[in-house]
């Protein structure tokens, strides 16, 4: 009997889209480490080898992920000027990598990278090279930004209490037993900033967006540039 045979006619047919969508889901809840082609069959009810009938393999299929989460964030807008349109595109990749916390380091590292993906590369260097920027400096900004995006987006997805009230709770605790005296510059920060009313540690993305698109502003207006 084949192995088409075994599968429910009620269930929906297997197809490269329905293999990758399961492929988020599944890394979402169980890492990429965790991540095998084994739970993933499991995953959409099938046969391990049924995968590989719509995707080569598991290379294609992390190359299919990353796709389908470039796929998720905002282009830049090409009708704003170029700071709104990448702070609207900056935040909205924050989001997603928050969403997707395996694919921060994956992101930049497929060699077969797949429309999605490049559609949104040259949507970024579109914008910056409409506002302005001369391909050198486009290059920079791009990498300046992402450095930043995806530094951030590891800090803040490997945070012990991710929560704003978590981490006040958290800083408390580590600062309470420490002798008086001891470490007076971090103490000073824990307590007049971090366990004050309202801090959440995400407010230092738009800070640090806000500097890095001031200072690109500043670079790219050079007359040297």
């Amino acid at each position: 009997m084949s192995a088409a045979a075994n599968e429910s006619p009620s269930k929906d047919p297997l197809t490269r889209d329905r293999v990758l969508a399961g492929a988020v889901a599944l890394a979402d809840r169980v890492g990429i480490e965790g991540f095998t082609i084994r739970k993933l069959a499991t995953e959409l009810d099938v046969r391990p080898m049924t995968i590989y009938h719509h995707v080569a393999n598991k290379e294609a299929i992390v190359d299919g992920m990353v796709d389908r989460v470039f796929g998720e964030i905002d282009s830049p807008p090409a009708d704003s000027d170029w700071r709104s349109a990448m702070r609207k595109r900056c935040r909205s990749a924050r989001r997603v990598l928050g969403d997707h916390a395996w694919a921060t380091p994956l992101m930049e590292s497929r060699t077969t990278p797949g429309q999605e993906t490049l559609h949104h590369h040259d949507a970024v260097i579109g914008c910056f090279r409409r506002g302005g920027f001369s391909i050198e400096m486009a290059a920079h900004a791009y990498a300046l930004i992402d450095s930043f995006i995806y530094g951030f987006a590891l800090q803040e997805a490997s945070l012990p209490a991710p929560e704003a009230g978590e981490l006040a709770d958290l800083a408390e605790t580590i600062i309470e037993p420490l002798p008086t005296g001891m470490f007076p510059y971090l103490t000073e920060l824990t307590t007049e900033h971090i366990l004050k009313p309202g801090y959440d540690f995400g407010d230092e993305f738009d800070f640090g967006l806000n500097l890095i698109l001031d200072s690109l502003q500043s670079a790219a207006g050079r007359p040297d540039q």
